[in-house]
């Protein structure tokens, strides 16, 4: 929030534990459904006079041996994708990131990706150029600086 205007949001999850099926399956969820509410609080003019916000969702995975084994998939009555073949979890994040971005539903995504123990010292990776800190980071740095001069003149 800038001077009573909605700048900003960022959503910031993380991912870790045994159980990636469902909680996958939650976060992608959960996602959608932000989204889907800002934007449409937007469209309705529950901000005015606020701009369109600038939207980021972050998502940090757990680096494991179960969140980088693909994953099988059941094709009873279509076939899947040939993208999610194969994927793993890492992956699944992977290509959500770049289609929330893609459709226009977020302005940036990062996927980042951790151990437990390099995480604690700070250690990460990011197996996306497209989505990586340093785009999520100016993408939301460009949009406060044009605010910024927008409200100069």
């Amino acid at each position: 929030m800038v001077d009573g205007e909605l700048l900003a949001t960022i959503e910031f999850k993380s991912h870790v534990g045994a159980s990636f099926g469902n909680n996958f399956n939650n976060r992608i969820e959960e996602a959608l459904g932000s989204a889907t509410d800002v934007l449409t609080a937007y469209r309705e003019g529950a901000f005015r006079p606020s701009q369109k916000p600038w939207l980021g969702w972050l998502m940090l995975l757990e680096d494991t041996q179960r969140s980088q084994t693909p994953v099988r998939v059941s094709e009873p009555h279509f076939e899947v994708f040939e993208e999610f073949k194969q994927a793993s979890y890492a992956r699944r994040y992977e290509l959500f990131c770049e289609r929330l971005v893609r459709e226009r539903l977020y302005d940036a995504t990062c996927l980042l990706l951790s151990d437990r123990d390099n995480g604690l010292q700070g250690g990460y990776s990011e197996p996306n150029k497209e989505i990586n800190f340093k785009n999520f980071a100016t993408s939301l740095s460009a949009h406060a600086m044009a605010y910024a001069k927008m409200r100069e003149g």
